[in-house]
């Protein structure tokens, strides 16, 4: 089972590639087909397997010979390694609908992430549909009251950064990103994410500094370091909590 989960997730890296690439340009996210952007050659089916069709081809269009983007094979695994580590991760018994959801949730964050690192900026088309995904969730966990809190509380702290740096600190899709991940994660969780996105987010701005590629005008984006911590605290938030208590 695991393995099909993981070849499934390979499938919905493929589609997380479209989307990145094909979002707001007006071309259509399911009715065109795959093709060279440097020749506009059609590919065949064989040229579209996730990650093996890159390694075959050794990264290199068939027809033309261009380069192709490392972000291709790298989304696929990277989707195909996340639907497996959730699924391999939930211990407690969990039923189908709130597997799917988690895994529907991390999976648009990987989207989003790459988005915002890619264009600099998170769409509104995916975010708004992941604090769909958020509410759906409570129906389903039925914890209403708390989470909404939690995601109104970390809305309203990164709303504040964004409108009092005038969005040179935040943009304010990521204050719709953090509320999403109040929704999903609840109390204390959310905290915990937060908390890992600025700790990831402050050792990678000292490693750009390190490598002389960090100015006062470098534009980073923290929509991945909100996914990565949200992603940390709903697999392992329970554990670190329980070791800085320890700590007391």
């Amino acid at each position: 089972m695991a393995i099909v989960i993981f070849f499934l997730g390979l499938i919905f890296g493929s589609f997380a590639n479209v989307i990145i690439l094909r979002l707001n340009t007006g071309e259509s996210l399911i009715f065109k087909d795959s093709r060279c952007f440097f020749c506009s050659q059609k590919l065949q089916w064989f040229e579209l397997i996730p990650v093996a069709s890159f390694l075959v081809l050794r990264g290199r269009c068939r027809s033309c010979k261009s380069r192709i983007s490392w972000q291709y094979p790298a989304v696929e695994f990277a989707s195909g390694f996340l639907f497996l580590l959730i699924y391999v991760s939930t211990t407690t018994p969990i039923n189908i609908w709130s597997l799917g959801l988690a895994t529907a949730f991390f999976w648009l964050l990987l989207v989003i992430s790459v988005y915002d690192i890619r264009h600099k900026i998170i769409p509104n088309s995916l975010v708004y549909l992941v604090v769909a995904i958020a509410f759906l969730s409570l129906i389903v966990g039925q914890q209403l009251a708390q989470n909404l809190i939690s995601g109104i509380a970390l809305f309203s702290f990164f709303a504040f950064l964004w409108w009092v740096s005038k969005g040179q600190w935040m943009g304010f899709g990521d204050a719709k990103l953090a509320l999403a991940i109040g929704i999903f994660l609840g109390w204390p969780l959310s905290l915990v994410g937060v908390l890992v996105s600025f700790w990831v987010g402050a050792l990678f701005g000292l490693v750009l500094i390190f490598l002389r590629r960090l100015h006062l005008k470098t534009h980073v984006p923290f929509g991945p370091f909100l996914s990565i911590g949200a992603l940390t605290a709903f697999l392992w938030g329970e554990r670190i909590i329980e070791w800085y208590l320890s700590l007391l």
